[in-house]
Order: structure tokens, then sequence, then C-alpha cells
């Protein structure tokens, strides 16, 4: 099947098949996913949710509960990660830095107890030895510090193991990783982040930081579920938690990026089927490629890679993210398929099969053979 002009893609939000969660789902293969996030929100269990689907010429969208149209942009957690390293990899692409370049390079007080030798590709990869979250955190949000603060706070975090020697997911290595960026372009982050990445791809619906979007677009995360991070529901977290005008401002890379479900199917249809409008096709493929050692986690750079544990029926070829916000989103080049489901309910209210974002990426999954 030929497949549209994939300018024409970014070009329109219309969907070749786009069927609404009050409809009759005939011949929509996501029926039953969306049957299952519909009575999920029905039942109160999930404030909002929403689904973007596409495979070939073919592309389905739902809303449930609080999201009205699909305007509703949700809070994504990690999946903010990929999005924001693409303006970094636009560097990259004009040659700016190199991956195996060594961060001292670029932030010289990144240095001591083996500082010196994480690369910018270890940072991206998530084995630079650098741990998630900052000690201080709570304490960091709490006191509303600029993103600045997290950034002084992370070049002097200790490293817990050599890097390139072992795997630990690390938003902290993340946030320094466009820090480079930062200071190779001399833009803030959510300034790079939108500018760069967001607007080229007409992602209306998203937002690094707050100002564009309505209040009234903006779905509430369910915190009293959250991470500790998130606040975890107490009351005195509520100036910082992720439904903070705080927290919703900051411009945190590593998760603090607010878009629509079909803004972000936007994104990894340019990863799936790159019309260069980012960056070359060579660059593309290097992104959404394992770069680890085959004895550690899989991960492209900023990506999520090789997703079969999260992904049922998805290829080895597979990449995207997930959200600890209660969000999921993967292409899968084999199938040609890109499945985005994004909730308010944060991940770690369910045990992981059981919550509604992975059980419909699976419905939605083996409804694509």
């Amino acid at each position: 099947m030929k497949l549209p002009d994939r300018r024409d893609f970014l070009r329109t939000t219309s969907a070749t098949i786009a069927i609404s969660s009050t409809s009759a789902f005939t011949a929509d293969p996501t029926r039953p996913a969306a049957d299952l996030l519909k009575q999920d929100c029905d039942s109160g269990q999930t404030r909002a949710a929403a689904i973007w689907v596409r495979q070939g010429t073919h592309q389905y969208s739902h809303v449930f509960g609080a999201a009205k149209d699909e305007t509703a942009s949700f809070l994504l957690g990690s999946i903010s990660k990929p999005i924001a390293i693409t303006a970094l990899l636009r560097l990259l692409d004009q040659g700016l830095f190199g991956l195996d370049d060594l961060v001292s390079e670029y932030i010289p007080k990144f240095t001591g107890q083996l500082r010196e030798q994480v690369t910018i590709r270890h940072l991206l990869t998530h084995v630079s030895g650098l741990q998630d979250q900052l000690p201080d955190n709570a304490e960091l949000r709490a006191g509303h510090a600029p993103l600045s603060r997290f950034v002084s706070g992370a070049v002097g975090l200790p490293l817990h193991f050599p890097p390139g020697t072992e795997y630990r997911y690390s938003s902290m290595g993340i946030l320094l990783a466009l820090e480079i960026a930062r200071r190779l372009t001399s833009q803030s982050i959510p300034t790079l982040v939108n500018k760069t990445v967001l607007e080229p791809l007409r992602m209306q619906n998203s937002e690094l930081g707050s100002g564009r979007l309505s209040a009234a677009q903006l779905m509430q995360s369910q915190t009293e579920y959250g991470a500790v991070e998130s606040g975890a529901g107490s009351p005195d977290a509520a100036k910082w938690n992720w439904n903070s005008h705080y927290w919703r401002g900051l411009g945190a890379p590593w998760g603090g990026l607010q878009a629509s479900a079909n803004d972000v199917g936007r994104f990894l249809q340019e990863y799936l089927h790159p019309t260069g409008i980012l960056f070359s096709s060579a660059t593309t493929a290097t992104a959404i490629r394992n770069h680890n050692p085959t004895t550690l986690e899989s991960r492209g750079l900023g990506f999520d890679t090789g997703m079969e544990a999260t992904c049922q029926a998805c290829s080895a070829a597979t990449f995207g993210h997930t959200g600890s916000t209660g969000t999921i989103a993967w292409a899968d080049p084999r199938r040609d398929l890109i499945c985005v489901v994004l909730t308010t309910l944060p991940a770690r209210a369910l045990p992981a099969a059981e919550h509604p974002r992975q059980r419909a990426s699976d419905l939605i999954s083996a409804a694509f053979p």
C-alpha cells in the first residue's frame, strides 16, 4: 500500500479514519482498547485518557473522560525524554558535537571521580553512572528552584559505577545532555525544544514549559497515586507536584513536556518515516537503534528500543518510551504501526500489566498482526 506524502501528513490533523469515544466504532480495530479506556474513565478510576493509532493510511483517534477533544494535553512524564533529546540531535546532525565527545568538554566542572570519562552517548543511553533524581529533588521543587539549580546538582552527582559498564536509568543524565545543547545554542532548554522540535512538527497542542496551552486543555494528573517525585498526593506538595504551576512551567526535559496524543503520534511518525524536516535519515536511524552492549538494557538516543517486554507482538526494532504519569508510546517499523496511549493515572497506581495504558497498548498491538 502506497503511503501518503509525509509532508501532507504533517500538514493535517484530520484522520483517514478518526472515531471519537462516543461513536459506534464500526470496523475500528482499536475498538477493544477504546472500550477499555472508556469504561475505565466512566468508572472514575482514570480521570482522562486518549488514544492515537496509525497504520498505513488508516488513523484512529479517541478521547475519554475529562479529555473532550484531540487538543487535550497530557503530562507525558518520560516520553518527554526522546522529544527533548531530538533538539540535541539536530545539533548532532549539524556537526556541532560528537556522541563520543566527553561531557567535560562542554561542562568543564563535570570532572573528578571518573566524570571525565563520561561521554554524551553515555548520558543518552543511561550508562553514565548518574542516578535518576537528585537527592534533594523534593526540597528543590518545594523551594521552586529554577532548572539551573537542577543542572548544578546533576554536575556534582557522584557516579555509581564506571561509565559504560552498567545500566541505570538517569533523568539527570538527560538533563545534562540538554544542558550541553543549551550551551551550544545559548537558548533555554524549553525554548530550544519548542522552537526546533515542536514547531517544525506542528505539534500545536504541545509545550515544554507553560504559556502556549490553555488551562482547559491541560489534563490534571492524579497525583494521589503518583511517584514520590510527583508529591504522591501529599497536601504540602500541592505547590510543586505534577499539576502545579511551578512544575508545568519549569520545563524539565526529563518529564515536564505536555502534549496531545496526536502530537506524540506526529513525533513518532517523523522517526518512522522521516521527511527531513528535523535532520538527515542517517541521524534518524542512529537515534532509534540500540547503542548499549548486548549485556545491558537496550537503549537508543533518548529512546527505549527493543520494547518487546512492554509491547506485545512488537518487533525488536520497535522504539518509543513510557512515562510514570501513565503514558506509553511506540512505533513498530515491521508493521508500520504507531500507538500512543495517554492517561492521567500514574503508572505506580496499579501493577504494570493491569494499568489501562498497558492493557490498551496490548489490545492495539494484537489488533494489527
